[in-house]
């Protein structure tokens, strides 16, 4: 069978199905979902025609093959819109950031912050140039789209898991670059990173899923010393490592964030991973 099987306190439960790539995050959702009476299972191979038909499944893996068995398991998958950040007011970005194509970006002549908008099909990373950039690929091609930014450097980042707009866990995950794991909760840049998730969430409601993972960062200028919390990226939380935040909050936001079809909320719908996404932008670098 190539689905492996943990203990549940209920039968027929609702079902987490996560990848057999086992990370820490993906243990600690399953000890979190075993909690409160979800059937846990890993997939470690091809379903089998009609396996798990008819169950409530939620998904905590990567989106290549979460698109391979979510039409099978009738298995709704929210994710931010690629363009989301390119739309966000420099207040809470801090930086010049494009939406464009990877062949777009093979022209750079400068260095250049790049990465894909959600899945990762490459590094994300400062490229010297767009002529280090990787050319074609299994999973790219001219025409993947990635985003482009001016590069700066964060002294600290943190990732926050949001619900309904509201942040409901997070953890430090680096500090300059480096990961440096720590929660939220009693940190020292606490009340500084809730403050401009509350200013960014209410700013910004409807233009996010209701279950996301948001990461923020408080960027440095070397040559001013200005200082200025801004917005690192969105994440699709069920393929977003937890690091030190609560795993039982982060296990509400993945539940949300993965279920039936039937059950998404209509001002979700737009964020369901699938729909048409958005044409790139095409600018000169």
């Amino acid at each position: 069978m190539p689905l492996t099987r943990y203990p549940v306190r209920q039968t027929g439960a609702e079902i987490l199905l996560t990848s057999a790539q086992l990370t820490s995050t993906s243990r600690l959702l399953a000890e979190a979902a075993e909690r409160r009476g979800l059937e846990v299972m890993t997939l470690d191979g091809p379903l089998a025609p009609g396996e798990l038909t008819g169950r409530i499944v939620h998904w905590y893996g990567g989106p290549l093959l979460a698109d391979r068995i979510a039409g099978r398991l009738d298995l709704a998958l929210l994710e931010p819109a690629d363009d989301w950040l390119t739309g966000l007011p420099e207040e809470f970005t801090g930086r010049r950031i494009e939406l464009t194509t990877l062949s777009e970006a093979w022209t750079a002549r400068r260095p250049l912050f790049v990465k894909p908008p959600s899945d990762k099909q490459f590094p994300a990373a400062v490229y010297a140039d767009g002529s280090r950039l990787p050319r074609e690929g299994e999973r790219i091609g001219p025409d993947t789209a990635v985003l482009l930014s001016e590069v700066v450097t964060f002294a600290v980042e943190f990732r926050l898991f949001v619900l309904d707009g509201q942040l409901v866990t997070g953890s430090r995950y680096a500090r300059y670059g480096r990961l440096d794991t720590a929660p939220l909760d009693g940190n020292r840049d606490e009340a500084a990173v809730r403050a401009f998730a509350q200013r960014l969430l209410a700013a910004e409601r409807g233009s996010l899923p209701s279950a996301v993972a948001v990461d923020v960062g408080l960027v440095q200028d070397p040559d001013t010393g200005r200082e200025q919390w801004a917005v690192v990226e969105a994440n699709m939380p069920w393929f977003a490592h937890s690091y030190a935040a609560d795993p039982d909050a982060v296990l509400d936001v993945v539940l949300r964030a993965t279920g039936p079809c039937g059950e998404v909320a209509p001002t979700d719908q737009r964020f369901l991973r699938g729909q048409a996404s958005v044409e790139p932008a095409r600018h000169s670098y």
